[in-house]
């Protein structure tokens, strides 16, 4: 036998006889659970979790997996901010203004009436202050939050007539989620609060006049065409809303740094991934829809008008009863103006003469 391999059976030898293994550097696997908000059956809204979810397993090398679970499977729908606060599960994803009943600045984190369009919220989330500024609202609930998705500007719901005036809001009931449906109420409109599950019915039944959800590609799967055929645009409760990933602190601060930069990466990755299946999949939705009889309406400026008034006057109001409020706001606001003062002319110019040519 040679030295070398002498003096290495000898010292393998001496550690065996010891009683003592050598030490392994191996990074432990980590399974965690995301309760999602969404049913399966919506595939973009709900796959942003998916992508992310495999992202994750990707960029760890199949040491972090996250097993993706449907709205209602874990927790109800509208139970994840409070599963992730309580740590009952590990992250969730959700649209952040379902929770607004806690404090209307969770709407924020998503969007609220005549607010940013999605490329001017990943840039107040991401260059702006949003990110910092959420974050810090967030520990009041245990959540570390991170921007997962974006639907891009929503169409404006489903009704039975067409809306031709501010007068038709008035008494109309209609199913409209989360902060839009005070300035909804501020304008003589009746909100109601549905699942995405029971609208076609309330629809079918008569039980509701009007319903918003998302737009043509998650309209169209759930048949709200059948029902009611006028299809109005834009939501202006909803320029630009955010999906987000919530991660409960405690589980998130366990992770290595490694890891949290394997999160981080993977939500912007699937951040940019929702808003892309969106923006694909709609225009051929809409196609489908107006050729099986679905009738566009633009929104009248009286109601416009009347609903960007009546926004301005609730965030007024709320600026001066809830400080969380007053505090993001007012760097929102200011964020706002100056993106839209620059929007106006390279993209609104650009987007008006493009879109006004035949193609």
């Amino acid at each position: 036998m040679d030295r070398r391999k002498f003096l290495q059976h000898a010292g393998i030898t001496g550690i065996l006889a010891s009683g003592v293994a050598p030490a392994v550097h191996a990074q432990p696997a980590i399974r965690w659970r995301l309760a999602s908000s969404f049913p399966k059956s919506l595939d973009t809204i709900y796959g942003g979790a998916e992508v992310f979810a495999k992202k994750v397993f990707e960029l760890s090398g199949g040491k972090f997996e996250i097993s993706v679970h449907a709205g209602g499977e874990l927790v109800p729908p509208l139970g994840v901010a409070d599963a992730i606060q309580q740590g009952t599960v590990e992250c969730a994803a959700t649209a952040s203004y379902y929770f607004f009943g806690k404090d209307e600045t969770f709407a924020f984190d998503c969007t609220i009436p005549f607010g940013l369009n999605s490329r001017q919220t990943t840039a107040w989330m991401y260059e702006g202050n949003g990110l910092k500024l959420m974050r810090e609202f967030f520990k009041q609930y245990n959540i570390v939050n991170f921007p997962m998705g974006n639907s891009g500007a929503q169409m404006g719901g489903w009704y039975r007539k067409e809306i031709k005036s501010l007068d038709a809001i008035k008494g109309l009931k209609m199913r409209i989620g989360g902060f839009g449906g005070k300035v909804l109420s501020a304008i003589g409109g009746v909100p109601q609060n549905l699942p995405g599950g029971e609208i076609y019915q309330a629809l079918e039944k008569g039980t509701i006049d009007a319903a918003e959800w998302i737009g043509p590609y998650d309209d169209q799967k759930l048949g709200f065409y059948k029902v009611a055929k006028f299809y109005a645009y834009p939501a202006w409760w909803e320029g630009g809303p955010q999906m987000s990933l919530y991660v409960n602190s405690q589980a998130y601060e366990s992770l290595s740094a490694e890891n949290k930069a394997i999160i981080e990466c993977a939500a912007a990755f699937a951040h940019t991934t929702m808003q892309a299946r969106y923006d694909v999949r709609n225009p051929q939705a809409l196609k489908d829809l107006v050729q099986n009889g679905t009738k566009l309406f633009r929104m009248p400026k009286s109601v416009m008008d009347a609903a960007f008034e009546a926004s301005q006057q609730l965030y007024s109001d709320l600026s001066a009863k809830n400080a969380n409020w007053k505090k993001v706001y007012t760097d929102y606001a200011a964020f706002r103006r100056e993106q839209n003062q620059w929007f106006r002319f390279a993209e609104a110019g650009f987007d008006d003469f493009m879109q006004a040519q035949k193609l």
